[in-house]
């Protein structure tokens, strides 16, 4: 009986045990979320997580910065002194700086002309960027090489039976 009772306050506390974990970590909403739910999440505190991708467009004391989390893109209000730790902005030679920022959302922003966008209020920088060396490929140089040489070949015939019938009389 003892032991009966003993699994089942187990099998009654380790949903709960396993839920702890969970409700303390940050509810990190997804961009594409935040524009679905816009309605919903107008003026409210949110934590974005993605890599940051383009460039900062500095605009006095803040600078606008963008994310994107796979789902969607979405720009960024933060203040210029919190974006000096940020070392790589994602593009095809880089990948961004993967950063963790809370702030809050607007739908139709009135300071900024009716765009979407979040004014940071904390931003961390959870992995950093680096660098994107791309190889290419010995096959891809070799077919473009080909392809050259039949089209080049191709000119050549083109131009020669031109050639020979602005020869012929009429």
């Amino acid at each position: 009986m003892r032991k009966n009772s003993a699994i089942l306050i187990l099998i009654f506390l380790l949903p709960i045990l396993l839920a702890v974990p969970c409700a303390a970590s940050e509810n990190i909403t997804k961009i594409n979320d935040l524009i679905e739910q816009s309605i919903a999440l107008d003026n409210t505190e949110v934590t974005v997580q993605g890599e940051l991708i383009g460039e900062a467009l500095e605009r006095g004391d803040y600078t606008w910065i963008n994310i994107n989390d796979t789902t969607n893109a979405i720009g960024i209000w933060v203040k210029k002194s919190d974006i000096d730790q940020i070392q790589f902005y994602g593009d095809y030679k880089h990948k961004g700086d993967l950063v963790k920022i809370a702030g809050v959302f607007h739908k139709a922003c009135s300071e900024h002309g009716g765009d979407v966008d979040i004014h940071c209020t904390d931003i961390k920088i959870i992995e950093t960027g680096h660098n994107i060396h791309e190889q290419i490929s010995t096959y891809k140089v070799v077919l473009t090489v080909s392809l050259i040489l039949i089209a080049a070949f191709i000119v050549i015939i083109y131009l020669k039976v031109k050639k020979k019938s602005d020869l012929k009389p009429c």
